[in-house]
């Protein structure tokens, strides 16, 4: 039974570690999409968002065989919830990549006014909050875990930073959709917190 357990459980790990390596894709895309001014990345994007929806569903089914057939206890059963909490982010992680997307086919014209702020910088950080939440619950790395939860700060401080740069240096007909785009990755740098709190749940019991 446990045997049985532990293969359920990889299988569990492997196909989150696809699901964040979808997210940071989907992430970077966005912003090549706003740089490039490329509607075949817009497109792209919304692949991906749907393969994001098609991963939830799966884990989803996965996570509630577990709990059904192995009936786990104690630290199991918050490893296999945390999962389930985790997935709700990760997909809402595609959302708001959508909703960016969605910002860029409406004003194709953003490129240039975007050079001028660190979204670049906004977008990378973000990635890495999810590929290191992810992590942190494959491995069971409560550090790991608390490095994400001290990187939200950095993209915090980058918002207020592209804020004021926006309000200084760029038009106002580009300003909102930057400043939506913006807040959009604040949106997904908060997912991928949320996802490092179920892992420290999943470690520790404590949420």
């Amino acid at each position: 039974m446990r045997d049985a357990y532990q293969r359920e459980l990889l299988k569990l790990h492997d196909s989150l570690i696809e699901m964040g390596n979808t997210c940071e894709k989907i992430i970077h895309e966005t912003y090549q999409a706003l740089i490039q001014n490329d509607t075949d990345i817009l497109d792209d994007i919304e692949r991906l968002e749907s393969s994001i929806n098609r991963q939830e569903r799966q884990i989803e089914r996965d996570c509630m065989n577990l709990l059904l057939l192995q009936q786990p206890v104690a630290t199991d059963l918050r490893e296999v919830s945390s999962a389930l909490k985790m997935i709700t982010d990760l997909e809402r992680i595609g959302d708001q990549a959508f909703d960016i997307a969605d910002i860029i086919r409406k004003h194709p014209n953003l490129s240039e006014d975007v050079k001028k702020v660190p979204m670049q910088e906004m977008a990378q950080v973000t990635m890495e909050m999810v590929h290191e939440s992810v992590m942190s619950y494959v491995k069971s790395d409560l550090a790991q875990a608390k490095k994400v939860l001290g990187m939200d700060d950095k993209v915090d401080e980058l918002f207020e930073v592209i804020h004021r740069s926006v309000k200084a240096n760029i038009e106002q007909e580009t300003a909102l959709e930057i400043l939506m785009i913006a807040k959009y990755y604040e949106r997904i740098g908060d997912h991928a917190t949320n996802v490092a709190e179920w892992v420290e749940y999943s470690i520790t019991g404590e949420h």
